[in-house]
C-alpha cells in the first residue's frame, strides 16, 4: 500500500512543537494570533453566515455544519466554532498541540475531535467537511499546492475554504519578520521564513489549480496607535485571509 503522500515540514513542526503550552497565554508567544483572532473570528463568522445562509444572532448559528480547522494548533478557533453550535474537527501536525488543545477544551466545556494528523492523510481517509479553516498555515508546509489540492478535497461540493497568510514584500519582511521577531519579539526568531510568503496573486492561482473558486479577499491590517486589527478591502500588504469555494460539480 503507497504511503499518504504529505506536505509536511519537519523543520516547521519543530518550532511550534516547542512553544505549544504556551498557546493559551495571550501574552506568551502567541500573543500575535490572540490579537488578532477576533479580527479573524469577524471574517470567518461573516463568510459561514453568507454562504450558509445562517442568522449571527441566534444562539448557535452553525448547528449542523461540520467545520475542519487544519493547522488547529492549541484550538483558538475551534472553540469559538464550537460554541457557535458546528460539529468542529481540530487536526494538526504538531503531536504536542493536541493534548493542549484537548485539555483547555475540557475546561472549557467544549466537545471537539482533535486529531493528530495531516489534510493529506485525512482526504485520503475520504473525509468531508462543509467548511475548511486553515489559517496562518500554507506559508510553513513544504508543497502549497499539494497541500491546497488535499483541503480542496476535503470539501464537500459546494463547500466554504478560507485561508490566510502573509503577502511577501519589502514590507512583510520589515513587519512580519524584523518587526514581530526582533524589535517587539512576539515570535521567536525563524518562526517564519520570507522566501515562503505568499503574493494575494500567487495564492489565488494556486487556489484555482488545486480546483477552487476564489470569491473573496481582505487584509488584516494592525493600528499601532489602537493597537487593534481590522479588516480591510483594499490593504493586503501584509496579512491577508481569502474566501474560496468548491465548485458543485
Amino acid at each position: 500500500m503507497q504511503a499518504t503522500q504529505t506536505t509536511v515540514d519537519p523543520s516547521e513542526i519543530a518550532k511550534f512543537e516547542a512553544m505549544a503550552a504556551e498557546w493559551w497565554d495571550p501574552n506568551g508567544k502567541f500573543k500575535p494570533l490572540h490579537m488578532l483572532n477576533p479580527c479573524r473570528l469577524d471574517y470567518i463568522t461573516s463568510q459561514i453566515a453568507a454562504e450558509f445562509d445562517r442568522d449571527l444572532k441566534e444562539l448557535r448559528p452553525f448547528e449542523g455544519l461540520r467545520i475542519l480547522d487544519i493547522g488547529c494548533g492549541g484550538g483558538l478557533l475551534c472553540e469559538p466554532m464550537a460554541r457557535l453550535g458546528a460539529k468542529v474537527i481540530g487536526a494538526d501536525a504538531a503531536e504536542r498541540n493536541i493534548p493542549v488543545a484537548q485539555v483547555h477544551a475540557q475546561q472549557s466545556g467544549l466537545e471537539i475531535d482533535y486529531r493528530h494528523t495531516t489534510a493529506e492523510a485525512m482526504a485520503e481517509a475520504g473525509e468531508q467537511f462543509d467548511v475548511v479553516l486553515n489559517m496562518e498555515v500554507v506559508e510553513h508546509v513544504a508543497d502549497p499546492l499539494t497541500y491546497l489540492t488535499a483541503c480542496k478535497n476535503l470539501l464537500k461540493p459546494g463547500g466554504l475554504h478560507l485561508c490566510s497568510t502573509i503577502n511577501r514584500n519589502p514590507k512583510s519582511f520589515a513587519v512580519a519578520i524584523v518587526g514581530a521577531e526582533y524589535v517587539m519579539r512576539w515570535l521567536p526568531k525563524g518562526t517564519h521564513e520570507w522566501s515562503k510568503f505568499i503574493t494575494p496573486e500567487e495564492l489565488f492561482a494556486l487556489l484555482r489549480e488545486a480546483g477552487l473558486d476564489p470569491v473573496d479577499r481582505k487584509g488584516f491590517v494592525f493600528n499601532p496607535i489602537s493597537w487593534q486589527w481590522s479588516l480591510s478591502d483594499r490593504d493586503l500588504s501584509v496579512n491577508y485571509v481569502t474566501a474560496s469555494l468548491r465548485p458543485d460539480a
